[in-house]
Order: structure tokens, then sequence, then C-alpha cells
């Protein structure tokens, strides 16, 4: 998978993030082993303390656990996941919402043009 880092962000912070998206969608899947930290610093082309120092965070939320010989994990709960994916969206609706407020539209608008983009995509 590829990985692509802007300026002015922590890389930490963007692996962390990458990390998450590629759990909550499901390109890591419950139970996978994650590769080994060598492996996905190589990969991303950074330091393997930087990549250690993202794993350790993303551990620390619950969204990987370690087996003390065989590496690290995917969690397998089910909870976890579904509260990352509310809070993603949670995340995602917030920022188009105050984009959107930005530009003149109410809330009223904003479910307008929400309900109008679900409807094309269905045909």
């Amino acid at each position: 998978m590829e990985w692509n880092f802007r300026n002015g962000i922590p890389i930490y912070t963007q692996i962390i993030d990458e990390m998450t998206m590629r759990i909550a969608s499901g390109a890591y899947k419950p139970g996978d082993k994650v590769p080994a930290v060598r492996e996905l610093a190589m990969d991303a082309g950074v330091n393997p303390n930087t990549m250690q120092r993202a794993l350790a965070e993303l551990e620390r939320r619950g969204l990987v656990y370690s087996e003390r010989t065989s590496g690290r994990f995917i969690t397998n709960e089910e909870s976890v996941l579904k509260d990352l994916r509310e809070d993603l969206a949670k995340r995602y609706f917030d920022e188009l919402t105050e984009k959107l407020g930005k530009i003149g539209m109410d809330q009223e608008d904003i479910r307008s043009a929400v309900g109008s983009w679900l409807d094309g995509l269905e045909k």
C-alpha cells in the first residue's frame, strides 16, 4: 500500500491516521497480523522508531494488540471497530458541515444536498 506524507504534519501522526483508515476500511482485517515494524518502516520510507511510536499509539487506542512472541495483530473486538467507524464518520461529517456552512449553507440546505447526493448514488 502506498504512503503519501504531507508537509507540516508530524509523520507519526500521519502513520496513525493511515493505519486507522486501513483498519476501519477493512484493508487490515480483524485478527490480521500487522507487518513487522522494520517492514512497515521500509515500506513507508520512515525511521523504524517513528513507526514503532505510531504502532504503540495504535495499541494504546486498542486498535492493535501484541502477543509477546508473535507480533502485533488487528483487534478482533467488534465494539472497538464499530466505535472507530462511528468516530471517523462523525469527524468527517463535522468537517463537511463546517465547510458547507462557510459557503453559506444552513442545516436544511446541507440535509437536502446530502439527500440528493445519496439519491444520485443509488441510480
